[in-house]
Parts: C-alpha cells; sequence; structure tokens
C-alpha cells in the first residue's frame, strides 16, 4: 500500500504553497471552522484542515484521496527554516507507514518572525478513513535544530462513523 503524502515535486495539481504575513489568507481560502488539528512549539504553529476529495478517490477500488492544508507560522522571535518533514500514516486497519522527507513540496521554507508558510497536499489511503501526525525538521538562523509538532488528525471520508 503506497499511502505517503503527495509532498514532493511531481504531483503539482493537488498542491498549493504560498508564504505570506501570519494573519492573512493564502489563495486557498477554507472556512474559520476548528481545524483538523494544530499545535504550537518553541513559537512555530501548525495547523492543518482536511477534507475527503471525491475528485480523487475511487471507493469501489478501495481508494479514498484526503487532501490537507497546512499553515506553519512563526509566532516566535526568531527565523526558522522547515528542513524536512516525517509523517506517520495509520489507515482503518491500523496499518502504520512512516514518511520521510525533505521539506514539503519541494520547498524548504525560511519565516521570519510573524510570517507563515501555507501548503495543500495531499494522501491516498485504501481504507475509507485513517489519520496522520508527524514532526517537521526545523532549524533557527543560530543553528539549533528542534521538532515542530504536527498534532493528529483525521482523514475520513463520507458516510463514515468513526
Amino acid at each position: 500500500m503506497n499511502t505517503e503524502p503527495l509532498d514532493y515535486p511531481t504531483r503539482r495539481a493537488w498542491r498549493h504553497a504560498s508564504q505570506r504575513p501570519a494573519g492573512t489568507r493564502g489563495a486557498l481560502e477554507y472556512d474559520d471552522a476548528m481545524p483538523s488539528s494544530e499545535a504550537l512549539t518553541r513559537g512555530v504553529r501548525v495547523r492543518v484542515d482536511a477534507r475527503y476529495s471525491p475528485d480523487h478517490s475511487h471507493p469501489a477500488s478501495s481508494r479514498w484521496f484526503f487532501l490537507y492544508t497546512i499553515t506553519i507560522s512563526n509566532e516566535g522571535d526568531e527565523t526558522v527554516q522547515l528542513i524536512s518533514r516525517h509523517w506517520i500514516i495509520t489507515d482503518a486497519t491500523g496499518h502504520v507507514e512512516e514518511v520521510r522527507g525533505p521539506g514539503v513540496v519541494g520547498q524548504q521554507p525560511v519565516l521570519e518572525p510573524g510570517h507563515a508558510f501555507e501548503y495543500t497536499s495531499g494522501c491516498p489511503l485504501t481504507s475509507p478513513y485513517g489519520s496522520m501526525k508527524g514532526t517537521y525538521q526545523m532549524v533557527t538562523a543560530t543553528g539549533d535544530p528542534f521538532d515542530a509538532e504536527i498534532a493528529q488528525f483525521s482523514l475520513q471520508g463520507p458516510y463514515v462513523v468513526h
């Protein structure tokens, strides 16, 4: 089962990224409902909004596709850079897959205090629901590395009660 999120350059059709001042909206707007998950680590806030994508899913073939929009906001006092990512993806059967890679959507954004980076990517599953969580490996301008938490969020197809 290939459940790797589409955080690599070859799948641009399902991605969008923007760098902007924190508190402003990107080109892909979302409503102000409660996010799927949110975590704050050393001044770096990671907010996730996940949704089912019927256009990219085919349940009859056991393929459910989910999009997620992530906003990484630097609410701290020092400039930070996202170096790499680590995802832990769990499907409805309990199968766990870990994915590691450089940056996100082909970028390693530098976030000055008060700025944010937003991108949309996707994850295929062979079950109608699952979850994702992980970390971004960050580094400060002074070279101090740390992991910014990506709190667990649900991936859930329509009409699924979990």
